[in-house]
C-alpha cells in the first residue's frame, strides 16, 4: 500500500490545529487505498502548538512532529518535513485550513490517472485579503514572469502534492536562502494546476504582515533573477552618457555665450540624483553579496529540538 506524508509547518497554531487534525483525518479516511504519515513541523512557536503536537501523536500513531529550537521560518520548515517525509507521495498544506484537505483526491487522481508530476492549487480570489496586499502580490507575479525564467503561477499556493521523484529534486537544491514557490518551478516536471476560491482562517491569526511579504519578494527575486543587477548597471551606463552630452553641452555654451554663474538648485538636484542611484545600485549589489555570504557559511537549514521521528 502507498504511503502519503502531510507535511505541515506551523507556527502558533495551537488553536487550528486540531480543527486541522480533523479534517485531514477524514480526508484521509475517504482514502482507504492508502496510508498516511502526519508530519507536523513547529516552527519555535511561542504558544501551545507542541502540546497539542503532543497529544496527538499520543493518540494516533500516523502523526509525527518535529519542534525547532527556535523560529527559523516556513521555508526551513518545509525543508525539514520534506527532508524527513517517508511517503511514496508528499503533500505540503498550512495547518490554517485556507488549504482544504479535501482536495487531496483529487490531486492524487492527478497523478494516477493524468500522469503529471505534482498538482498544486492556485486561488483564482483574495477574498478576504487586504486590497493593498492582493494588488502587490499580483504586480509581483507579474514582475517575476517578465524577469525570470522560472514558471511562477499568479496565486499559487504551498498547497500541493509531488511524487517521491519530484521531493527527491527539491532536496538536491541545498541551498541555505530558499524560496520554494521559484524551487517547484525550477526542478521542471509535469504540474497540473487546480483552482479553488480564497478560504479564510478557521481560527488563529496570520503571521504574514505586509512587510514580511515584501521582504519574502525581494528573496524570490534575488533568487531567481539577476535582473536588479542588470537595472543597476543599465542605470550607470545611462548617467555617463548623460554626464557626458551635459559636458559637451556646457563647453558648447560657454564657447558661444561666455561663462554665467548657474544656479545651485539645479546642481543640488543633480548630485542628489546620482547620489541615490549610486546608493541604489550599492544596495542591489549588497542584497546579492549578502545571499552569497550566507551560503559560503554552510550554517544548517534548522536545528531540531524534539521529535518523535525515528
Amino acid at each position: 500500500m502507498k504511503l502519503i506524508s502531510v507535511v505541515v509547518p506551523c507556527y502558533n497554531e495551537e488553536e487550528v490545529l486540531p480543527l486541522f487534525y480533523r479534517e485531514i483525518t477524514r480526508t484521509a479516511g475517504e482514502m482507504p487505498e492508502y496510508e498516511f504519515e502526519f508530519l507536523l513541523v513547529d516552527d519555535g512557536s511561542g504558544d501551545g502548538t507542541l502540546s497539542v503536537m503532543r497529544g496527538l501523536a499520543g493518540g494516533d500513531e500516523r502523526v509525527k512532529y518535529l519542534s525547532f529550537s527556535r523560529n527559523f521560518g516556513k521555508e526551513s520548515a518545509l525543508y525539514a518535513g520534506l527532508s524527513r517525509a517517508r511517503g511514496d507521495y508528499v503533500a505540503l498544506m498550512d495547518a490554517d485550513l485556507q488549504d482544504p484537505p479535501a482536495l487531496l483526491p483529487e490531486m492524487m487522481r492527478a497523478i494516477q490517472e493524468e500522469g503529471y508530476d505534482c498538482a498544486a492549487t492556485r486561488r483564482v480570489t483574495r477574498r478576504g485579503e487586504p486590497p493593498i496586499r492582493s494588488f502587490f502580490a499580483r504586480r509581483f507575479y507579474g514582475l517575476m514572469r517578465r524577469i525570470s525564467k522560472t514558471e511562477m503561477m499568479d496565486g499559487a499556493r504551498d498547497y500541493r502534492l509531488m511524487t517521491r521523484q519530484f521531493v527527491d529534486a527539491l532536496l538536491e537544491l541545498g541551498e541555505y536562502n530558499r524560496f520554494s514557490k521559484g524551487l517547484f518551478g525550477w526542478v521542471g516536471f509535469r504540474t497540473k494546476w487546480l483552482e479553488y476560491e480564497n478560504v479564510e482562517r478557521a481560527a488563529g491569526e496570520t503571521k504574514w504582515s505586509f512587510w514580511k511579504l515584501l521582504l519574502y519578494s525581494i528573496e524570490g527575486i534575488v533568487a531567481f533573477s539577476e535582473a536588479p543587477l542588470a537595472v543597476a548597471a543599465f542605470a550607470g551606463l545611462l548617467f555617463c552618457l548623460l554626464a557626458l552630452f551635459f559636458l559637451v553641452f556646457v563647453l558648447v555654451r560657454a564657447a558661444i555665450f561666455g561663462d554665467p554663474v548657474a544656479g545651485w538648485p539645479s546642481m543640488m538636484c543633480t548630485i542628489l540624483l546620482i547620489g541615490g542611484i549610486q546608493l541604489f545600485s550599492i544596495g542591489v549589489l549588497g542584497e546579492y553579496l549578502s545571499k552569497t555570504y550566507l551560503e559560503v557559511k554552510k550554517r544548517p537549514i534548522y536545528i531540531c529540538k524534539e521529535t518523535n521521528l525515528p
